[in-house]
């Protein structure tokens, strides 16, 4: 739970700092409301964190930490980065296509974190949600090009752990997350694309 409290914490500043930076009234508007919800998750989490130490409730989470562990960890980080990034692309974004289409992308992004973060607690571990460095370019033709080189860097890296890992069961699930991945790569290509004949390829 005391995670939670930290999640929230950390995704309330990008809010914050897109409040701060937008100036679009209806925009700025929404990420207001955005930022008053997860205001509001953080102080329920804060809430259950305060409760359980008065009433001792004890931490059950598995401890395994293996290659497996690893990652899977490391699944959860990039679904974690990527969903962030492909709402906050969507964000900006001025095409309704594109807009869409970021946002489809990082709801399937949200399965795969479900999916690896289940696969961990199955196996006697539990997910660490974190996230790394996300893109926050303005421009629609960079933030495709970003979102494609993430995508394709990370169906790489799925592929090498399929190649690595013996659990039939996790390598089924890596290999479904991988083709997802590559579909993603594909959809984004296709709208860079139309982006350049419609304005350009500068």
């Amino acid at each position: 739970m005391k995670n939670d409290v930290l999640l929230e914490e950390d995704g309330m500043s990008p809010y914050r700092e897109q409040v701060a930076q937008v100036d679009d009234p209806q925009l700025k508007r929404l990420l207001k409301r955005i930022l008053a919800d997860e205001e509001s998750h953080h102080a329920d989490f804060q809430h259950f964190v305060e409760k359980s130490a008065r009433e001792g409730m004890t931490d059950q989470r598995g401890t395994r930490d293996d290659r497996t562990v690893q990652i899977l960890n490391w699944g959860i980080e990039h679904e974690y980065t990527v969903i962030l990034q492909y709402l906050f692309h969507s964000y900006m974004a001025t095409d309704p296509e594109v807009q869409e289409q970021l946002q489809d992308q990082a709801i399937n992004e949200m399965q795969h974190l479900g999916w690896l973060a289940e696969k961990l607690i199955d196996i006697g571990s539990s997910p660490r949600i974190e996230h790394t460095e996300i893109d926050k370019s303005v421009d629609m033709k960079q933030m495709l090009t970003a979102d494609i080189s993430i995508e394709n860097v990370v169906a790489q890296k799925y592929d090498e752990a399929t190649k690595e890992l013996q659990d039939a069961k996790i390598v089924k699930l890596l290999s479904r997350i991988r083709d997802q991945e590559v579909y993603h790569s594909e959809v984004f290509q296709d709208l860079l694309t139309e982006l350049k004949k419609e304005h350009g390829a500068a």
